[in-house]
């Protein structure tokens, strides 16, 4: 057991960085009786990504404590005669279901050439009590076996010159260069997939209800926290099975750092029903009660979460301390549901079983039932039709109400996603320095060799279409002017 309990991990810190797009070439047709074939370079291919895929066979995050860096295959160069480069081949990495990852910072320029969902979360997260709040970006969180995320997306591989033949540019010397991968260092969390969390006071039973109503086999003894590790557990009710996860005893301060089980919280953050389990021993068991409840409350929306209180231990006690424990606990929440058990003598287990089992198919199908609107959520004007416009009930009379009521029902106009890629903004860093930043541009300039002068000058060409280069001349460049895009820096104006 003491083997199991080292090599149990469920948070790891991981370098992530895609594969390389391969470089475009530049090349031209040369066969005999065929003095000018052409531009023949290929494009590169395309990097490779990093794939993070739900495995229900893995349960710990101890392999990447061995491999800390995660590197995927990059792209190959393009060649001649309209060869493309071979992608490079994808990182698949195999991770526990209910691993949830987090971008927590980059390593390189590349930063930004992801447009990340609504839906991903970013702002100060706080992994539990004690740790101090760092920004983190919400990239996947795996709760199905067999799902998977792209985490790290691999640069697309360049354009040969194959690519830039026109009628007014026969013989194109231009090849873009690949786009890198990303790179950044990820944060990965384990929770745990069950219906039931235990929580509790140490030596409240945990375990010892755990190994009764289920096949694990976790460590017991007659001391606090026996538990050290979470432990999973499927017990069976009328011929339903529910996933009870344990973990290590509360006590008061863990929201602060005391203890062991403020570390461990996260394992039943995604549970259904939460199994309060109260020593009848307890000198008082209505404390005992509210000071794990305190906790929950300081951790999270655990406390809002349904909830079955268990009386501990009652084998051979006098029917008159059940009474006036539970009175006790009733005294601090009125609408506890209690259940007096002994899970040695195998006492009230099925009727607690049968309990739980109901709550957690109550919670369940409200879940399924119930459409959460994102409090976010705008309206956008594309696509908008005026003639299919609800008629107003007070026949087209202004409706009275706050002025808030009236803002929330006018439609938000917001651009296109592909208008919002061609976005940019740019900015005076100093007399000679100008930056240009923006979703589109900035791939243009990863994609640009700075050593071939024909290259350089199409994305020259590329602003000035953009109306970058009149923005930077209104700010007060120079033909001279160092222009800074995606970490590359160029004159404003060919150098002769």
């Amino acid at each position: 057991m003491l083997y199991n309990n080292i090599m149990f991990v469920d948070t790891a810190k991981v370098s992530l960085k895609a594969g390389k797009g391969g470089d475009g070439a530049v090349s031209f047709r040369r066969e005999i009786y065929i003095p000018k074939g052409g531009p023949d370079g290929g494009d590169g291919g395309k990097g490779g990504d990093i794939i993070f895929r739900a495995d229900r066979n893995t349960n710990t995050l101890i392999d990447f404590r061995f491999t800390p860096i995660l590197e995927a295959e990059g792209g190959k160069n393009g060649s001649g005669q309209r060869s493309a480069g071979r992608s490079g081949k994808d990182l698949i990495i195999d991770v526990p279901v209910g691993t949830v990852v987090y971008k927590i910072g980059a390593k390189s320029s590349f930063e930004g050439i992801r447009s990340y969902d609504e839906d991903e979360r970013a702002g100060p997260v706080t992994t539990g009590a004690g740790d101090a709040p760092r920004e983190r970006i919400f990239l996947a969180d795996l709760t199905e076996d067999g799902a998977e995320a792209i985490i790290a997306k691999g640069g697309d591989g360049g354009f040969g010159n194959a690519h830039f033949k026109s009628s007014t540019r026969q013989a194109p010397i231009i090849a873009e260069v690949g786009e890198p991968g990303e790179e950044f260092e990820a944060e990965l969390e384990l929770k745990s997939m069950a219906d039931v969390g235990l929580v509790g006071l140490p030596n409240a039973g945990k375990s010892t209800f755990l190994s009764v109503v289920s096949n694990a086999k976790p460590e017991i003894a007659d001391y606090p926290f026996t538990t050290i590790t979470p432990n999973l557990g499927v017990a069976t009710i009328d011929e339903h099975d529910l996933l009870i996860a344990d973990i290590p005893g509360l006590i008061e301060g863990a929201a602060e750092g005391k203890g062991l089980g403020h570390a461990f919280l996260r394992h039943i953050e995604r549970t259904a029903v939460l199994l309060h389990l109260v020593d009848v021993y307890s000198d008082d068991a209505g404390e005992a009660y509210q000071t794990i409840r305190n906790e929950l409350e300081k951790y999270s929306d655990l406390a809002s979460r349904p909830e079955v209180v268990a009386l501990t231990k009652c084998e051979g006690v006098d029917e008159d301390i059940i009474k006036m424990q539970m009175a006790s606990i009733l005294a601090k929440n009125p609408n506890a549901k209690i259940f007096p058990i002994s899970a040695q003598a195998h006492q009230g287990v099925e009727d607690l079983l049968r309990e739980l089992r109901q709550v957690c198919f109550l919670n369940i199908e409200r879940a399924s039932n119930h459409a959460t609107i994102n409090p976010l959520e705008t309206v956008s004007r594309e696509g908008y039709d005026p003639s299919e416009a609800s008629e107003p009930r007070d026949g087209g009379r202004e409706r009275a109400g706050s002025r808030e009521d009236l803002l929330s029902e006018v439609p938000t106009i917001s651009l296109s996603p592909k208008a919002l890629k061609s976005t940019w903004k740019a900015t005076k860093i100093s007399d000679d320095l100008y930056e240009v930043t923006g979703e589109k541009i900035e791939k243009f300039a990863r994609r640009t060799d700075l050593n071939n002068y024909a290259s350089v000058n199409r994305l020259r060409d590329i602003m000035k279409k953009l109306g970058i280069r009149a923005e930077l001349t209104s700010l007060g460049a120079k033909p001279e002017s160092i222009i800074r895009i995606a970490g590359k820096e160029f004159t404003l104006v060919e150098d002769y």
